[in-house]
């Protein structure tokens, strides 16, 4: 099967050659619709690698819509947030296979690259909903370079190769009746558990939306070790 259809994606780390985006939210003018963007908070220093989340968006959303989920922290935090945006409503995964979005991300992560030396211990794929399925079946895939994975409340997972071995943060709510929890969480939990995955699991009391206490221990999963 072609590497590309299966998410492959080219991306390498490597020494910037722009100079870096100053604080703020950014637009990165890469592409004509739906374009990235990406978070620099005041406190980062361009000279040495910096943690970056990268946040998928779920089914009919956008940017805007999912970044309230990690915007604060990264500030406060310090690390990249990079927001891509599906093409179409969705990302092209759900809808049928790897495609556009995959090779936008690849654009997306190189540019990101370009201006901010990135730490290659702490790069992690993040998303919610169809955002938390895209996340996770991208992370495993290309595990050579994606460090952790964060999933709120996903609803499946498309892998056709494994790579490498991203420590997993998976939560669900035990109210969702979109996606409910013994066919996705609970499931997939086991799953990636029984494949040797480093996995941790939350459930929560609540409906098919991310909790911000349980983001919270996410990003804390996440930073642990950061430098």
């Amino acid at each position: 099967m072609d590497r590309y259809l299966e998410g492959h994606l080219d991306f390498t780390h490597r020494r910037p050659s722009l100079p870096p985006l100053p604080p703020g939210r950014h637009d990165l003018g890469l592409f004509s619709e739906r374009d990235p963007v990406l978070i620099v908070p005041d406190n980062i220093d361009p000279t040495r690698p910096t943690p970056l989340v990268v946040l998928f968006h779920g089914g009919g959303g956008s940017a805007q819509k999912i970044l309230p989920m990690l915007e604060t922290h990264a500030k406060q935090r310090g690390f990249l947030l990079l927001v891509p945006q599906s093409l179409f409503p969705t990302w092209d995964i759900v809808v049928g296979g790897n495609g556009p979005d995959r090779e936008r991300l690849d654009t997306t992560l190189a540019a990101v690259a370009d201006r901010f030396m990135l730490d290659p211990t702490h790069l992690a794929f993040a998303g919610h909903s169809d955002g938390g399925s895209y996340a996770m079946s991208l992370g495993i895939t290309n595990g050579q370079f994606v460090t952790h994975i964060v999933i709120s409340s996903a609803g499946f997972m498309t892998v056709q190769h494994q790579e490498g071995a991203p420590r997993i943060f998976m939560s669900h709510g035990t109210k969702d009746e979109q996606i409910p929890i013994d066919r996705s969480g609970r499931k997939h939990s086991a799953m990636l558990r029984d494949a040797g995955y480093d996995i941790t699991y939350v459930e929560y009391d609540g409906p098919h939306a991310y909790q911000p206490d349980v983001v919270e221990k996410a990003v804390a999963f996440f930073l642990a070790t950061a430098t």
